[in-house]
């Protein structure tokens, strides 16, 4: 077996955090479903969130922490407000394709 010693630690974390905000944007970018979208932006999140706990796990600050009890707060009401108007698109449009929602006025 090979010696892993260089991913332990704050690297570990970073790297995963990359990967997963990575694999968001690129969903993100790509998709075209609305709750595809949505779920991308969570994983996007939640890396950001990921690399500010061990940020601040590896600081012996609890700031970071804090501070991801906000952006929790702040994605719940993102998520409401979202899926509200995803609703009401669905209802007009008939169908959660970014491609079809051209106008903003009915």
């Amino acid at each position: 077996m090979g010696d892993f010693t260089m991913f332990n630690g704050l690297t570990g974390y970073i790297l995963l955090a990359s990967l997963l905000f990575g694999i968001g944007a690129i969903g993100f970018l790509t998709r075209r479903n609305t709750l595809i979208l949505f779920m991308c932006v969570e994983l996007m999140l939640n890396a950001v969130n990921l690399m500010l706990v061990a940020f601040s796990h590896f600081r012996a600050d609890m700031a970071g922490q804090v501070m991801v009890l906000f952006i929790y707060a702040v994605a719940a009401a993102e998520v409401a407000v979202g899926l509200a108007i995803l609703i009401a698109l669905f209802r007009h449009v008939g169908s959660v394709d970014v491609t079809r929602f051209d106008a903003l006025r009915w």
